[in-house]
């Protein structure tokens, strides 16, 4: 069999073997709604009231959480613009040039015309070898998806996607409400649990009394069990949500607080953070009433992001020269990043075709006196 025939069958495998965490989360989801909707609910409740409210409450916490779910799974991770993708004469320019020096003239002349102001380790480019193209702040190369992400923040394998700029608002929503899910469940299964323990006096006098409390020995399992599941859910859920908001509030990715970004005057974690407010509109946009539903309210368009050393660097030129579009005109006057109507930002997210200022490149300059003689490549 031809070589590329081999790789297209590892790469077919690899993908269906990608989507098994997913038939996971979604089998333990189907089995707790059967577990709390029929086993709970209908056949254990005798309280009719109670059941009702239980119910409605239920269905509302699981449509929001799996709606959710899905946009995190199906919302495409947005890849840069073409106006970071080298051309074709600059790719044959590159290619002639042995030098790592000379590359980085080549990268540092295209870079003048485009918002990137991180830089690598070196003080170099950040230039992606695999995509060809010059990345975007915050942009980094997925060697699951083999594809650079718009402020990736990390691949998740339970939602077999990229999270990054596209749908980072889902995957928080996702998170907060799959732990206001298992919580709800935990809280109105506690009555079982508890009385399973505190019936009786010895452990198989509490068995028994309980299992008689019970409609029957199917119910009893699920019951049980659900109540362990949703509990050993909601520690790690816990965790793991308190720790992505404390991301939104510091306006930092997961790859950036492992790594922080680089700037031309060196490294600096707070890079892009602009305050707790701006910081969470940034995420989930101006109009709060979208906050809590999972469709795409954020600001910006994922290639070029706001950053207080931008304006305080008085060797970078201004990004609002006359005529420029109005998103830098606005931050030219001290607002970090436009105001912008929900509707607005979605068309920018799919259509937007921004215009760079034009720069001096005195900042690039500045950066090229440090730069290294390599051209970064991450995978």
């Amino acid at each position: 069999m031809a070589p590329s025939g081999s790789r297209s069958i590892k790469k077919g495998c690899q993908r269906v073997l990608y989507w098994i965490p997913v038939l996971f989360i979604a089998l333990i989801v189907a089995w707790s709604y059967y577990a709390y909707v029929l086993q709970l609910c209908i056949e254990s409740i005798e309280h009719t009231a109670e059941k009702v409210i239980y119910l409605l409450v239920y269905h509302v916490i699981f449509i929001m959480f799996v709606w959710a779910y899905w946009q995190t799974i199906f919302t495409r991770p947005m890849n840069p613009l073409k106006e970071f993708h080298l051309s074709y004469s600059d790719k044959e320019l590159l290619e002639r040039e042995d030098r790592g020096e000379s590359q980085q003239e080549i990268l540092r002349r295209i870079a003048r015309d485009l918002p990137i102001y991180t830089r690598t380790n070196s003080g170099a480019i950040r230039f992606c070898d695999h995509c060809q193209l010059l990345k975007p702040d915050r942009c980094h190369h997925c060697s699951v998806c083999d594809k650079c992400i718009l402020k990736m923040d990390h691949h998740c394998p339970w939602v077999n996607n990229c999270v990054g700029f596209s749908n980072y608002k889902f995957f928080m929503l996702f998170l907060a409400y799959s732990l206001l899910y298992c919580l709800f469940i935990t809280a109105t299964d506690l009555q079982y649990f508890v009385k399973f323990w505190l019936v009786g006096g010895r452990a198989h006098f509490r068995l028994r009394e309980y299992l008689n409390g019970l409609p029957d020995t199917q119910a009893k399992f699920h019951i049980l069990f659900l109540f362990f599941s949703a509990s050993m859910f909601s520690v790690s859920l816990a965790s793991l949500l308190i720790y992505h908001c404390w991301l939104v509030c510091k306006n930092r990715s997961t790859l950036e607080a492992v790594r922080a970004p680089v700037f031309c005057h060196g490294t600096d974690k707070s890079g892009f953070s602009l305050g707790f407010s701006k910081n969470v509109r940034q995420v989930f946009g101006d109009e709060v009433k979208y906050w809590p539903v999972p469709v795409f309210s954020g600001l910006g368009d994922g290639c070029s992001f706001p950053t207080c050393l931008v304006n305080l660097d008085p060797e970078r030129p201004s990004l609002s020269p006359a005529g420029s579009n109005p998103a830098n005109k606005i931050a030219a006057e001290g607002r970090q990043f436009p105001s912008r109507p929900l509707t607005e930002s979605q068309s920018r997210l799919l259509t937007s075709t921004p215009s760079w200022s034009e720069s001096d490149g005195a900042t690039d300059r500045k950066c090229a006196s440090n730069s290294g003689m390599t051209i970064e490549n991450e995978a």
